[in-house]
Protein backbone atom coordinates (compact mmCIF):
# COMPACT_ATOMS: atom_id res chain seq x y z
CA UNK A 1 0.00 0.00 0.00
CA UNK A 2 1.49 3.09 -0.59
CA UNK A 3 0.14 6.93 0.50
CA UNK A 4 1.41 10.27 -0.58
CA UNK A 5 0.30 13.64 -0.25
CA UNK A 6 1.17 16.56 -1.25
CA UNK A 7 3.56 19.09 0.35
CA UNK A 8 4.76 22.55 -0.05
CA UNK A 9 6.31 22.49 -4.22
CA UNK A 10 9.73 24.11 -2.59
CA UNK A 11 10.01 21.06 0.67
CA UNK A 12 12.13 17.91 -0.52
CA UNK A 13 10.21 14.57 -0.58
CA UNK A 14 10.02 12.22 2.26
CA UNK A 15 9.28 8.33 2.22
CA UNK A 16 8.45 6.48 5.20
CA UNK A 17 8.30 2.87 5.52
CA UNK A 18 5.78 0.34 7.46
CA UNK A 19 7.33 -2.87 7.81
CA UNK A 20 5.07 -4.32 10.47
CA UNK A 21 5.97 -8.05 12.19
CA UNK A 22 3.67 -9.75 10.28
CA UNK A 23 5.60 -9.36 6.98
CA UNK A 24 7.99 -11.67 8.54
CA UNK A 25 10.86 -12.21 11.27
CA UNK A 26 13.42 -9.14 11.85
CA UNK A 27 15.59 -10.92 9.13
CA UNK A 28 12.80 -10.58 6.09
CA UNK A 29 11.12 -7.24 7.31
CA UNK A 30 14.94 -5.64 6.85
CA UNK A 31 15.02 -7.15 3.60
CA UNK A 32 11.77 -6.18 2.65
CA UNK A 33 12.91 -2.07 3.82
CA UNK A 34 15.89 -2.08 2.41
CA UNK A 35 14.38 -3.67 -1.25
CA UNK A 36 11.51 -0.15 -0.67
CA UNK A 37 14.51 2.38 0.42
CA UNK A 38 15.97 1.33 -3.00
CA UNK A 39 12.68 1.58 -5.00
CA UNK A 40 12.03 4.60 -2.77
CA UNK A 41 15.62 6.22 -4.01
CA UNK A 42 14.97 5.72 -7.27
CA UNK A 43 11.34 7.58 -7.49
CA UNK A 44 12.97 10.67 -5.62
CA UNK A 45 14.64 11.30 -9.25
CA UNK A 46 11.29 11.97 -10.54
CA UNK A 47 9.18 13.54 -7.73
CA UNK A 48 12.25 15.01 -5.80
CA UNK A 49 10.21 17.44 -4.06
CA UNK A 50 6.84 18.49 -2.98
CA UNK A 51 5.19 14.71 -1.83
CA UNK A 52 5.13 13.10 1.28
CA UNK A 53 5.02 9.43 0.46
CA UNK A 54 4.40 6.10 2.80
CA UNK A 55 4.71 2.72 2.11
CA UNK A 56 3.04 0.02 3.93
CA UNK A 57 4.76 -3.51 3.07
CA UNK A 58 1.84 -6.12 3.02
CA UNK A 59 2.64 -9.86 4.17
CA UNK A 60 3.16 -10.85 0.11
CA UNK A 61 6.01 -8.55 0.15
CA UNK A 62 8.26 -10.97 2.05
CA UNK A 63 7.77 -13.78 -0.45
CA UNK A 64 7.91 -11.15 -3.93
CA UNK A 65 11.41 -11.10 -5.83
CA UNK A 66 12.49 -7.58 -6.34
CA UNK A 67 11.68 -7.24 -10.04
CA UNK A 68 8.22 -7.72 -8.96
CA UNK A 69 8.51 -5.63 -5.45
CA UNK A 70 9.46 -2.62 -7.48
CA UNK A 71 6.97 -3.18 -10.35
CA UNK A 72 3.99 -3.11 -7.35
CA UNK A 73 6.11 -0.23 -5.78
CA UNK A 74 6.46 1.76 -9.28
CA UNK A 75 2.69 1.20 -10.53
CA UNK A 76 1.29 2.00 -6.87
CA UNK A 77 3.35 4.75 -6.87
CA UNK A 78 1.79 6.26 -10.76
CA UNK A 79 -1.68 5.34 -9.58
CA UNK A 80 -1.25 7.48 -6.42
CA UNK A 81 0.67 10.19 -8.26
CA UNK A 82 -1.93 10.03 -11.03
CA UNK A 83 -4.92 10.77 -8.15
CA UNK A 84 -2.98 13.79 -6.76
CA UNK A 85 -2.63 15.00 -10.31
CA UNK A 86 -6.46 16.18 -9.94
CA UNK A 87 -6.20 17.64 -6.70
CA UNK A 88 -4.53 21.52 -6.09
CA UNK A 89 -1.24 21.41 -4.29
CA UNK A 90 -0.58 22.37 -0.39
CA UNK A 91 -0.67 25.90 0.36
CA UNK A 92 2.99 27.18 0.30
CA UNK A 93 3.62 27.28 4.06
CA UNK A 94 2.91 23.55 3.90
CA UNK A 95 -0.23 23.91 6.40
CA UNK A 96 -2.69 22.86 3.89
CA UNK A 97 -5.46 23.06 6.79
CA UNK A 98 -3.64 21.09 9.35
CA UNK A 99 -1.68 21.66 12.54
CA UNK A 100 1.75 20.68 12.65
CA UNK A 101 0.89 17.53 14.23
CA UNK A 102 -1.52 16.80 11.17
CA UNK A 103 -4.59 17.18 13.52
CA UNK A 104 -7.53 18.68 11.29
CA UNK A 105 -8.00 22.39 12.23
CA UNK A 106 -11.06 23.80 13.85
Amino acid sequence: MLYAAAIAADEPSRIGFIVSKGVGNAVVRNLVKRRLREAGAASLREYGTGFAIVVRALPASASASWDQLLADYNAALESTMTRLAGRPRAAANGSAGTTQKGTPRA
